[in-house]
């Protein structure tokens, strides 16, 4: 239940779009960080697995990142037009001075009247990298453009792509996509193919390739008959689609990033498939266990919060990382390779508008502090 207009609801709850539940949860872990803050942020990335292990952290400081979709509209605005942070620079600022680590693009592109101006070029990225260094963060990745055939000019978009990625500093390249949108099972064994070929191209360079999921990737797949007119399976081995990719990918050179969020929007929709035999099966989806089949094949993840709402089709709500049901501290401190992902920070709705233009940012400063203050 949405408490946020209850009387005995803080104004500042009101002010960040928070009912009172979400506002005490994050109020909370506000305290925490701010008792272990000093010394955590003075933690190096490269000593941040041993001293998360000695402390229970469950984010080491340097591993606590953000996707700048999260804060599109202060890049994309007019800083002529407004008093709030507009454009890369001054958003990376405040992205350093809250103490985030690490950032994922979503483009290169903000709005033309911000300092550097068109920063979709090669020149475009060398100014991206020294305002990265000079706010002490380091990109991830980014949610570019992967190629759909393989093409000569294909191949050399995505050379680009990866040359760009390394002025960056970025050490994964990928795409906000899933490999393909269909059920079947031939058109994964197409995307597959060529998903290895691309991931030795980037590995090329350096970088490793990703995709990102959504809740109709960890469907299930349509891989058995009887066939319809098109000669189309209409029936599941019970397999999910981004589980067979997975066993039809090679694991050096191809990767994922799990939406968090989204997996467990597939936990709740996605429960049962009909079976060759034409028999309904009940099979409930785990996506903690997914990763810990396999967590070297998920370097990136996006720490999405959601508030459990069954009566949504999705059945959660966005929210503030923290403020939400999805139990991250589970989820991070169990899925092995210890120190190894890269959790960033994502809410598709944190942008206020005109009525709260300071929303993004104050979001990400409230998702921050409460994944700086997730202990195991």
């Amino acid at each position: 239940m949405d408490t946020t207009d209850r009387p005995d609801t803080p104004a500042l709850a009101k002010g960040l779009g928070l009912g009172r539940r979400q506002f005490l949860a994050a109020t909370t872990g506000m305290a925490a960080a701010t008792l272990a803050g000093p010394l955590a942020g003075r933690a190096s990335a490269a000593s941040a697995p041993a001293a998360a292990s000695a402390s229970g952290v469950v984010v080491p400081p340097g591993k606590r990142g953000i996707i700048l979709y999260t804060v599109r509209d202060a890049i994309s605005r007019d800083p002529a037009t407004t008093p709030y942070a507009s454009g890369f620079r001054a958003v990376f600022e405040e992205l350093g001075r809250i103490g985030y680590k690490q950032v994922e693009f979503a483009g290169y592109r903000q709005h033309p009247n911000a300092p550097g101006g068109d920063t979709d070029t090669v020149a475009g990225a060398h100014l991206l990298r020294q305002w990265l260094d000079d706010n002490g963060l380091e990109a991830e990745g980014n949610h570019g453009s992967v190629p759909g055939d393989l093409s000569a000019g294909s191949l050399a978009a995505f050379d680009a792509a990866c040359e760009r990625a390394n002025i960056l500093g970025l050490g994964h390249i990928g795409t906000g996509g899933d490999p393909t949108g269909s059920a079947y099972q031939a058109d994964w064994d197409a995307a597959a193919e060529r998903w290895n070929v691309l991931g030795r191209r980037a590995a090329g360079h350096g970088l490793k390739l990703y995709t990102h999921n959504h809740d109709t990737a960890y469907n299930f797949l349509l891989d058995s008959g009887p066939l319809d007119a098109q000669g189309r399976p209409t029936r599941s081995s019970g397999i999910r689609r981004l589980e067979y990719f997975l066993t039809r990918t090679d694991p050096a050179y191809v990767f994922l990033e799990m939406d968090i969020y989204w997996a467990h929007v597939a936990q709740f929709r996605f429960r049962t498939y009909t079976a060759p035999d034409g028999s309904t099966v009940t099979s409930v989806f785990n996506p903690l266990a997914v990763v810990q089949r396999q967590p070297i094949r998920f370097p990136l993840f996006h720490a999405k919060d959601g508030d459990s709402r069954p009566d949504l089709p999705a059945g959660y709500e966005m929210v503030p990382f923290g403020t939400g049901d999805i139990d991250y501290r589970t989820f991070l401190s169990q899925t092995g390779a210890r120190g190894y992902h890269n959790p960033m920070y994502e809410q598709d709705n944190a942008p206020g508008g005109a009525a709260n233009p300071g929303q993004s940012l104050d979001f990400s400063r409230l998702s921050y502090q409460n994944m700086a203050a997730l202990r195991a």
